[in-house]
């Protein structure tokens, strides 16, 4: 079975590569010393600087290693060349007609969706809906609540 491949820009691209450089030349020797000065203290079995700093390390190897699998599946989406419709890496201005509540978000892959931040993947109901649309159409997307409907307000790419 093929791995599924991970959409994205070319800035989110940057963003994990440079947590990965971070991670392997930044953080890891940070880990190294602290648990050298831990090792330094004596008795292992009773220190907890010791636990914290494996435990730190562990969680840097899975970060690096998560980091990895993600970039060697990753599909790299340049910029289209269809600058009339909403895209990948374009932040849309949407107005949720019902609630009449003006919303905005930046269509990403699905590794780089986080709502909190304002960012949604173009697998999401939403992202999908909005995909192709220009400047006034209205996009219907099911929720488990019904269908809402919203309105492109706005558009603009930014990858």
């Amino acid at each position: 079975m093929e791995a599924k491949k991970n959409i994205m820009t070319r800035e989110d691209m940057k963003k994990l590569e440079d947590e990965l450089y971070d991670l392997k030349i930044n953080k890891l020797k940070e880990n190294s010393q602290k648990i050298k000065e831990a090792r330094e203290q004596g008795d292992l079995s009773e220190n907890a600087e010791y636990d914290a700093a494996k435990d730190e390390q562990r969680d840097i190897a899975a970060r690096i290693a998560e980091i990895e699998g993600i970039l060697k599946t990753a599909e790299l989406v340049e910029e289209e060349s269809d600058t009339k419709t909403i895209g990948l890496g374009c932040t849309v201005k949407i107005l949720d007609i019902e609630e009449n509540e003006e919303l905005t978000y930046r269509l990403v892959g699905s590794i780089a969706a986080n709502s909190e931040e304002g960012s949604i993947s173009i697998e999401s109901p939403l992202g999908a809906a909005l995909l192709k649309k220009n400047k006034g159409d209205i996009v219907d997307v099911e929720a488990p609540i019904g269908t809402i409907q919203y309105k492109v307000l706005d558009f603009s790419r930014n990858m």
